[in-house]
């Protein structure tokens, strides 16, 4: 009998379309010269083996515990899934890695070179042509037109970033705002919701720069987050303090809730991660599919998949998806 591909327990997540995979091809590292940086930009880039146009993902990792996953290294349920249903991932390892070591003392205005995983996605998108040329199989098989950004935990700084938010840092009133129009749509895994009074005094310690607000982050993004993710380390509030930037920003907005759900999603950082508490096929399964039809609906005029996914996902009892224009 033939195999699906994909694990034996994805249960309830098999009901969720999507297109047929393809082989994939991944190519590590890619260096780009980065002389106002601490050291030059390593990413990984994992495409499919055949097909054209592809359209880009740009992955923001996040900042767990582990030694590997928090930089080009982790990711592989995400990257390895979006490349194998027809997107061009590009994930770099983020000056905040703790793959890197010796990242400290952090400038001020900048603690956990919180700043940087934008800027090095903007490095990316400058040299995009640079990339086609270095990776072997890639040259002019790349959309420059179709752009979106995914990112998990504190990689949702990125994408933050690039879709429009602002910071005003609370110690000098000081503004940051990065919005790049190349990227069209994005998607925030677990990210962080409103500073200010919302954090913890553990979380104010650990962001000293965080006053971030979304009433600017007007490009279309796909909130993710489990209503079983409590996180007292940063804020005041509950599970739903990660949904912030649906509510609080401008649509179009689409969010879904997981019930259940950790901050590891199922285990979008790794297979197997011991980090991940919710260690999940199936909810690993539903959260690859979703985010997929997302950015395969905002990127290609007229596609369906979202519309489809949602309606397999509301009958399956998972979460909810609420929507907002």
């Amino acid at each position: 009998m033939a195999h699906s591909g994909y694990h034996a327990k994805i249960g309830a997540a098999a009901q969720i379309p999507i297109n047929d995979s393809t082989p994939i091809i991944s190519f590590s590292p890619v260096i780009l010269p980065a002389p106002k940086r601490r050291v030059d930009l390593e990413l990984r880039v994992t495409f499919p083996a055949t097909g054209d146009a592809l359209p880009i993902i740009l992955l923001s990792h996040g900042q767990g515990a582990s030694n590997y996953l928090s930089s080009l290294e982790g990711y592989a349920p995400l990257a390895e899934f979006y490349a194998a249903h027809g997107f061009a991932v590009f994930q770099p390892t983020h000056l905040r890695s703790g793959f890197l070591g010796g990242s400290l003392p952090w400038p001020k205005g900048d603690e956990m070179w919180w700043r940087g995983g934008a800027e090095d996605m903007v490095q990316i998108l400058d040299s995009l042509d640079t990339i086609e040329s270095t990776v072997p199989g890639l040259k002019g098989r790349l959309d420059h037109s179709k752009i979106s950004a995914v990112g998990h935990s504190a990689g949702c700084f990125s994408v933050y970033g690039l879709l429009g938010f602002s910071n005003t840092d609370p110690r000098d009133g000081s503004v940051y705002h990065q919005f790049d129009s190349r990227v069209k749509a994005g998607v925030a895994l677990a990210g962080p919701g409103a500073g200010g009074e919302n954090l913890s005094e553990r979380g104010k310690g650990m962001l000293p720069f965080y006053g971030g607000e979304f009433s600017k982050m007007a490009a279309p993004t796909l909130v993710v987050y489990g209503d079983d993710d409590a996180s007292p380390h940063l804020t005041v509030r509950g599970a739903d303090w990660h949904a912030d930037p649906y509510h609080q920003a401008p649509g179009p907005k689409d969010l879904i809730t997981l019930t259940g759900a950790k901050h590891g999603l199922g285990g979008i950082s790794g297979w197997d991660t011991a980090e991940t508490l919710d260690e999940s096929p199936e909810l690993l399964g539903i959260v690859q599919r979703m985010t997929w039809a997302y950015l395969r609906s905002q990127l290609f005029e007229g596609d369906t998949a979202w519309e489809e996914a949602c309606k397999a996902f509301a009958g399956i009892g998972k979460g909810t998806v609420e929507s907002k224009e």
